[in-house]
């Protein structure tokens, strides 16, 4: 009872989450740079700016953002804000690069969600997302120098592409999102929240020229973390906005009840012709059974008849015995040749039973089951932080997962909401065994919505792989619960399409070798 009290207070408390936007999701990675330089107990220098997670404890920032490091390189503390929490922490550079106008940062003490770099094209007029620490804003907003090391949201604001362009040999993107100092370091995105680049500096505005941004372009962003040795994650996907994935989504459910309906009614077709084809060939063999059976029935006669003309005959010769024997004989041909006659066969067609078609090669016979690998189907996945690769699955009976991961009953489907202790984000993993499909539905979640899902996954008692029925319907009812409390619209959907991994249809039995 006190565990039921518990998720429901945490329900009400959660009762109406954030929409999943994945600029908000990008910003929990985002941070303020602050540099200070201090000599002699006195500070000569300080600066501000901003930079992205790359890693759970590495940001990249401006090389200008952290100059003053290089001007008092024993002298100078690096404060890394982040934008969610109540702390701020000391970081160091670890590699720089001048002529990009790049740095690295590491530090310890928290854990940030790694921004992910996009590797596909951007076009002329693109809808762009600037995210950052503006110090115009700072400065206006700001009630003492503490203010500056205190998390918060970064600002955004939105502009397009306008080009690529060369900026002391480095390419850069030209944009039109509005940025001041202080967004010297933070990442250009996509609608979808993937780096394009790091805004880095603003065209002069003289005589009322329009003002543009340049951000580093994210192949020299890639370049540097490559010669950095530090790995990034990257997509290549074009983004697709959440609202375009669910009208695909519901296309593609439409597409498929239709094409269920027309396969149902092809297989109806399909189980009548079988039917009367049956029916004729039963009607054909049964025809031809009574025949064979008169005809009998007609030899059987004609012979007794023989037979007793045969009697009749050695009866006029006085030949008694035998005329007994062959009379007798005689009879039984006639009576069998009436029990012949009167047991051939009749014909009802409700009794014929159609005898089922082989399974074409390639098609699902049963659920599947055993051991899979999972491709994604881009046409049905929105991605825009994941990786694409394939998923092996080791489908168990009672939802066994891998041999270790228990899934639970929904509907016809196997399901399991995974809520991790050290990532920003939750997975709602779904196997459908009818139709081999995988589905990894995520949501990227601030601070606080994580402290409260992993609040709510402390009612789920169930870990490992069960074969009790009334454990996995705990299960069932504890996931409602978290999945109850996610926000209304999901960040990611990767969908893929399983098979088995000896290369036959999943479901299929394998031909024997």
């Amino acid at each position: 009872m006190r565990r039921l009290l518990i998720v429901v207070a945490l329900l009400f408390a959660w009762a109406a989450p954030a929409h999943a936007d994945d600029i908000s999701a990008s910003a929990r990675g985002v941070v303020r740079i602050v540099t200070i330089a201090v000599v002699d107990d006195e500070v000569v220098g300080f600066g501000h700016g901003s930079g992205f997670a790359v890693a759970p404890n590495r940001v990249v920032t401006n090389a200008h953002v952290v100059d003053l490091a290089s001007r008092y390189p024993d002298n100078v503390v690096i404060g890394v804000v982040p934008s969610e929490g109540d702390k701020s922490y000391q970081g160091k550079v670890i590699k720089i690069d001048q002529a990009r106008d790049l740095a690295l940062i590491e530090f310890t003490g928290v854990r940030l969600p790694p921004l992910t770099l996009f590797g596909g094209r951007i076009s002329d007029g693109d809808s762009l997302v600037a995210l950052g620490y503006p110090g115009n804003v700072d400065v206006a907003t700001a009630r003492s120098a503490a203010d500056f090391i205190k998390p918060q949201s970064p600002v955004r604001s939105q502009g397009g592409f306008a080009g690529l362009r060369q900026l002391s040999g480095v390419s850069v993107l030209l944009h039109t999102a509005s940025i001041a100092r202080g967004n010297s370091g933070g990442p250009l995105l996509d609608r979808c929240g993937r780096v394009l680049g790091v805004n880095s500096a603003i065209t002069h505005n003289d005589d009322g020229d329009s003002t543009f941004a340049f951000a580093i372009a994210g192949s020299e962003l890639a370049a540097f973390l490559g010669e950095a040795k530090q790995p990034f994650a990257t997509v290549d996907m074009p983004c697709t906005s959440v609202e375009e994935q669910m009208a695909q989504e519901r296309s593609a459910d439409e597409k498929a009840r239709l094409a269920a309906d027309e396969a149902s009614r092809a297989n109806a077709a399909r189980a009548e012709a079988e039917r009367d084809d049956a029916i004729t060939q039963a009607r054909n063999r049964a025809e031809t059974a009574r025949e064979n059976y008169m005809a009998g029935a007609a030899v059987l006669l004609v012979l007794g008849a023989l037979a007793m003309g045969g009697a009749g005959l050695l009866l006029s010769r006085e030949r008694k015995r035998e005329a007994i024997w062959v009379a007798a004989g005689g009879g039984v041909l006639m009576l069998g040749a009436a029990a012949l006659f009167l047991s051939r066969p009749g014909f009802d067609e409700a009794t014929v039973v159609p005898v089922p078609k082989a399974v074409a090669a390639g098609t699902t016979s049963t659920a599947a089951q055993g051991k899979l690998v999972c491709t994604l189907v881009p046409e049905r996945s929105r991605v825009i932080v994941s990786p694409t690769d394939k998923v092996d699955l080791d489908i168990g009976e009672d939802g066994c997962i891998n041999g270790r991961t228990q899934y639970a009953e929904s509907g016809t489907h196997w399901q399991r909401i995974l809520v991790p202790d050290q990532e920003a984000n939750v997975s709602v993993l779904d196997f459908d065994p009818a139709t081999a499909i995988y589905t990894n539905t995520r949501y990227l979640l601030s601070s606080e919505q994580m402290k409260q899902a992993r609040a709510l996954r402390k009612g789920v008692p169930l870990k490992e792989c069960s074969a009790d029925q009334a454990k996995r319907a705990e299960l069932a009812t504890q996931q409602q619960s978290i999945r109850t409390a996610l926000p209304p619209v999901y960040n990611e959907k990767l969908v893929y399409k399983c098979s088995a991994s000896d290369g036959t249809a999943a479901g299929a039995t394998p031909a024997a070798k």
